[in-house]
């Protein structure tokens, strides 16, 4: 048994990586992120945009391409305004938290709640839509013959993203750097090329402009006209996904978090905005039009490169499209690394099991990576890895988040405008402008998409919000039980034994390392804990001589983003300790306090067991565990059973392990 365990464990580092230590000083700046990877790492979603979001909105105007200018000047307004606002909710919530913690935080916990659904549903589908159609554009390359393949190539795509997320951020971002920099360089390069070899034909783009302006107006109206832009605008939504991956991201960028934040999300603009204003712009130089089997930016660089060497040409276009259909894969990586943060913050909150809030090893959310990856992978097999299917289900949540994050930040900047807060009135501006432009296209994307599919992602949405709502109600439920058990923390407090009645503190009994010795796993100085210290009074009575207190802080997703919240977590379970060692010595008897901070609590006590056998020879382990009323599917779901876990290991040392009940 023993072979084989080290033999998984062998296997797990070959393919996931060696375990991190938490006490490494340069821990934090070893997982971090600069603003160039985090532009790489969490600015591909947006990016990506590029390959899809303008073409949609190209093809929405039909026989009026033209128009299409007013289109790409009101998406860049757009991606400036939408990144601005975000770069406000950055400074105010510089811990990180994104549409989740602005809803939460502004308006409700609930409104909070909603986001927070919106936004894992919208990073399921980034992964999803992502791979999907890096294949399609991998598989255009391919005979035909060859596309039986494409589903279980979509599938392999999802587990080797989840595998390298698994492994940690930065190793799940450095093998993208080549693929997102390729792309960069040859669509920059298309952009610039365009107008510089095409100087002669932008008169006539704004002369066509001015025609197509006049005929449309003409046929049904300026009303009409503007209702056709503003159709094409929505259908482009797609265009400006990704862009609140920074604000959900801040706990990996690396300090000041904030100024890395705030170059992260200029770049990320800038970027965007410039491919999608010079594709387009380019569209209308070349005169590009729909072709069966090709997506316009293909018959974009074939039309540049009309006119080049035939092998330079061929090698060019191969290398611009590789790199289209490698980003596409890479945009997936958005949503590994911003859902399974979205998730562990609704955990700490109890809105979804606090087991997703837990790292691994590796110092990763590993539980809320392994749902964003299978859940991504069993909705590629329900649609058969279709893009036309995934891209109608696709856009409308990230607008629900959208729209609640600056419905909350207008509702902050109008409370506060009675304070004195520096430009209060031009952030006002910002986020009221925004609130208006994500609510139009939240309600156009609804409209235009519900009738052909858009309604099961709502319907996804409502139903993992009805689920959050349940586990809620559970833990509150759950809470209001244990806090029954509150005296027993102002008994061990004022009194000296337990019986409510204050005493003087009994003589303390000398060391004997050979006295029979009761190590308590505990938890927080709670009257969870004391129930179960006096559980162990009741029922061995004086047995016992010596005491030890056992207390691991578990890092998650809530304190671990720095020394400093290191710090305090290790400053409070000292604390603990010092309580239950004062409450035992005033009942004369010998107590010590033993911790680790990690993020395997078995691991971590077997550890500590090392250290007491060497002063304690006659050690009797104990831990509480909750017993409810009704023993159900939630409740086993929902609260861990890692006594048990701590009992099978010590129990093959042959430490005998008493878990003690805990009725709610």
């Amino acid at each position: 048994m023993q072979f084989k365990m080290s033999l998984a464990r062998r296997l797990k580092n070959l393919i996931i990586g060696d375990a991190r230590s938490p006490h490494d000083k340069t821990i934090f700046h070893k997982l971090s992120l600069i603003a160039f990877f985090a532009w790489i790492g969490l600015g591909a979603d947006g990016i990506s945009s590029s390959c899809y979001g303008p073409e949609e909105a190209f093809r929405a105007l039909h026989e009026y391409p033209y128009l299409s200018i007013f289109v790409a000047l009101a998406s860049t307004l757009t991606i400036f305004v939408i990144s601005s606002s975000y770069s406000q909710i950055i400074e105010l919530f510089p811990s990180g938290g994104g549409g989740y913690l602005v809803a939460s935080k502004l308006l409700s916990p609930t409104f909070g709640m909603f986001s927070g659904c919106a936004l894992i549903i919208d990073y399921v589908l980034t992964i999803a839509v992502s791979i999907a159609s890096g294949t399609d554009a991998v598989f255009s390359f391919l005979p035909i013959e060859w596309h039986t393949y494409k589903l279980p190539f979509a599938i392999s795509g999802i587990a080797v993203l989840t595998l390298l997320n698994l492994r940690g951020v930065k190793e799940a971002v450095a093998p993208l750097i080549p693929v997102f920099l390729v792309f960069i360089i040859t669509h920059a390069f298309i952009i610039v090329y365009t107008p510089v070899t095409h100087l002669s034909h932008v008169q006539g783009v704004i002369k066509e402009t001015v025609s197509n302006v006049h005929d449309v107006s003409s046929k049904i109206g300026i009303l009409g006209m503007l209702l056709l832009i503003l159709r094409s605008y929505s259908m482009g939504a797609g265009t400006f996904t990704g862009i609140e991956a920074v604000s959900n991201g801040l706990p990996i960028l690396r300090e000041p978090r904030v100024r890395t934040a705030k170059r992260t999300m200029r770049y990320m603009a800038i970027s965007l905005a410039v491919m999608v204003m010079g594709l387009m712009f380019a569209y209308l130089i070349h005169g590009v039009e729909p072709q069966a089997g090709k997506t316009l930016n293909a018959v974009l660089f074939d039309k540049v490169t009309f006119d080049w060497d035939s092998g330079t040409k061929n090698w060019f276009i191969i290398v611009a499209l590789a790199s289209e259909a490698m980003l596409l894969f890479v945009a997936g990586q958005t949503g590994f690394l911003d859902g399974p943060r979205v998730i562990a913050s609704m955990a700490l909150d109890r809105w979804l099991p606090t087991r997703f809030a837990v790292l691994s090893d590796r110092l990763v959310a590993k539980n809320g990576i392994l749902f964003m990856g299978i859940s991504a992978l069993l909705l590629m097999v329900f649609t058969r890895g279709s893009i036309q299917v995934l891209i109608v289900l696709y856009s409308i949540n990230v607008f629900i988040t959208f729209t609640l994050s600056q419905l909350g930040m207008v509702r902050h900047w109008w409370k506060s405008r009675m304070g004195v807060i520096k430009y209060r009135w031009w952030k006002l501006f910002i986020n009221g402008f925004g609130l208006i432009l994500t609510s139009f296209i939240l309600v156009s994307v609804i409209v235009l998409k519900f009738h052909e599919g858009g309604w099961i992602t709502l319907i996804v949405t409502g139903s993992l919000a009805g689920i959050a709502i349940v586990i809620k109600g559970h833990y509150n439920k759950t809470s209001r039980l244990l806090s029954k058990l509150d005296n027993l923390v102002q008994v061990a407090e004022y009194s000296g034994s337990g019986s409510g009645k204050s005493q003087e503190p009994k003589p303390l009994q000398e060391f004997d390392p050979t006295a029979k010795t009761a190590v308590l796993l505990v938890s927080g100085f709670t009257g969870r804990e004391l129930h179960t210290l006096f559980s162990v009074f009741r029922t061995f009575e004086k047995t016992f001589k010596n005491f030890i207190f056992v207390e691991i802080g578990m890092l998650d997703a809530g304190n671990f983003k720095g020394t400093e919240e290191m710090e305090n977590l290790e400053a409070l379970i000292k604390n603990d300790l010092d309580r239950y060692v004062n409450f035992m010595q005033k009942n004369g008897y010998y107590a010590e306090g033993f911790y680790a901070i990690g993020v395997d609590i078995v691991d971590e006590i077997a550890q500590i067991t090392l250290k007491i056998l060497e002063r304690f020879s006659n050690p009797v382990f104990f831990g509480g565990q909750l017993v409810f009323p009704n023993d159900s599917f939630l409740s086993r779901i929902l609260h861990n059973y890692t006594i048990f876990a701590v009992q099978r290991r010590l129990y093959t040392k042959g430490f005998p392990v008493v878990i003690m009940p805990i009725r709610v």
